[in-house]
């Protein structure tokens, strides 16, 4: 599998919550992001264990905002005043 993205490109992360481990959290299903970096090709474990082919796979790092992640609700924290 060729490397689909590069650093800036801007993505949405999948929405399929498969019923096995991926590198994706969940909270990040269906996200949009920015490709910060290419981190390499690495085959995902789990398929392994599950005795599937373990090809290599593009890994990347993408940023999300908080706000894409998780609404962009407001927090509220105790303080003193010390």
């Amino acid at each position: 599998m060729a490397e689909r993205f590069g650093p800036g490109d801007r993505v949405q992360a999948s929405r399929t919550d498969p019923p096995y481990h991926t590198r994706l959290p969940r909270y990040a299903r269906g996200a949009i992001g920015t490709v910060m970096e290419r981190q390499g090709r690495y085959p995902l474990p789990d398929r392994s264990a599950r005795s599937l082919p373990a090809e290599p796979e593009p890994v990347y790092a993408v940023r999300f905002t908080a706000r894409e992640l998780f609404g962009g609700a407001d927090v509220v924290v105790d303080a003193l005043d010390s």
